[in-house]
């Protein structure tokens, strides 16, 4: 099936040849073609250009995009969208004046979530997650990353990765899975830290690796969470098991987390709302990618990513939903993007890069996803008509896609 696009206002992301991330100043370079045509064949780009140099194509199917731009499919590189219920009585207990802190010590939060999972059957979590990833891939989300870590029982854990992998034989949408079992203590091991630790090592992670569960191992390395010493202990005997390590830090406070993370090649370190001039100094010259994320920071009302800070050291950054039941209950890239640029003072550029080919490299992705290259995935996003990329992040409040291709199909 050959598909042709043609008169496009504005191609985004535009990369001859691929690269795996941008950083500091590169991150407010976002290559364009104006009046563009966009070849895509079965399932991949397979040609691009200016419409002056348009080919002769043999297309089955012609697409005129006049007036509208087409980018990447967002890369969200953190989500946590297979869950069971929600926690919207949490959010007007914050609205009430309860910190999220005060929630989860009278048992709400993770906790809350890790009952409702237990209780629920496997068939009905992944009707409910199902639900959730069609709408975010309807908001341009052509790649995403699910963890585990509302079950932190060995069947819980194992029920859940189980729906992420059936969610990604089901869908055409590119999923990434990650093992967050050190997402909490369980309230039954709250008086015994070192023995849950045993079990995630010594019970979830042998079933995970032998069936083929999980591509990452996440932990929450946070004060009155996980100690920088058992993120350290859970990480080695992920990457025993052959998961590469993606982890929670510095989402309240600065311990640590980073350099750990550093220290045991973590693809990515999740969230950096609190950031110490050391921790952006550590993540000088490291192959890890930090991710922000935004929309938890709005829900939360916590302090946002220092982007400003992070990019003006060389630092790389990518930005992801951290679709959640508890603290983002959102999945919209658009939004976070947006949010992103409000917020966090980052430049359309660099949110789009962040929001692309930086979010494909957190998830390990970017040979296939993140820009529009020939041979990479036909991921797309066709807006609707627009004055330029600029409305994107301007118009927060609007829906500006009018057709999303995952695979080279429009995805409905």
């Amino acid at each position: 099936m050959i598909t042709l696009i043609k008169n496009i206002k504005e191609l985004l992301q535009v990369r001859e040849t691929s690269v795996s991330k941008v950083s500091g100043a590169e991150m407010d370079v976002l290559p364009t073609l104006k009046n563009a045509f966009l070849v895509l064949e079965d399932n991949l780009i397979a040609d691009f250009g200016e419409m002056s140099n348009l080919p002769e194509v043999q297309a089955d199917k012609i697409i005129d995009a006049t007036g509208k731009i087409i980018l990447p499919s967002w890369c969200d590189s953190h989500t946590h969208i297979v869950y069971a219920g929600n926690r919207e009585q949490e959010f007007v207990d914050r609205i009430n004046g309860f910190t999220y802190e005060e929630i989860a010590n009278r048992g709400g939060g993770i906790l809350n979530s890790a009952k409702k999972l237990n209780e629920t059957s496997e068939e009905e979590i992944y009707e409910q997650s199902k639900l959730r990833l069609e709408e975010v891939m309807l908001l341009g989300t052509g790649a995403v990353e699910i963890k585990s870590g509302y079950g932190l029982t060995v069947d819980g854990e194992l029920k859940m990765l189980r729906v992420i992998k059936k969610l990604a034989a089901n869908y055409p949408v590119t999923i990434k899975s990650t093992f967050l079992g050190a997402h909490a203590f369980p309230l039954h091991y709250k008086e015994n830290k070192s023995g849950y630790i045993d079990e995630i090592i010594t019970k979830m992670l042998p079933e995970i690796a032998k069936d083929k569960l999980a591509d990452y191992v996440d932990i929450f390395c946070e004060t009155d969470y996980f100690s920088v010493e058992e993120t350290e202990k859970i990480m080695k005997a992920g990457i025993e098991h052959g998961l590469k390590p993606k982890i929670h830090v510095n989402q309240f406070n600065s311990i640590g987390g980073i350099q750990a993370g550093i220290k045991f090649g973590a693809l990515s370190v999740d969230h950096l709302e609190i950031m110490n001039p050391e921790d952006i100094e550590a993540l000088k010259n490291t192959e890890t990618m930090p991710v922000a994320l935004p929309s938890c920071s709005y829900f939360l009302s916590i302090p946002y990513t220092p982007a400003r800070e992070m990019i003006k050291a060389g630092l790389p950054l990518a930005l992801a939903t951290d679709f959640n039941p508890g603290s983002t209950p959102s999945g919209n890239m658009n939004f976070v993007v947006a949010t992103a640029c409000i917020k966090m003072k980052m430049t359309p550029e660099e949110a789009i890069n962040a929001a692309t080919i930086n979010g494909a490299y957190a998830m390990g992705i970017s040979e296939t996803h993140g820009s529009i290259t020939k041979g990479k995935k036909a991921n797309l996003i066709l807006t609707k008509p627009i004055t330029s990329y600029y409305q994107i992040p301007y118009a927060f409040g609007s829906n500006l896609i009018e057709s999303v291709f995952v695979e080279g199909e429009i995805f409905k």
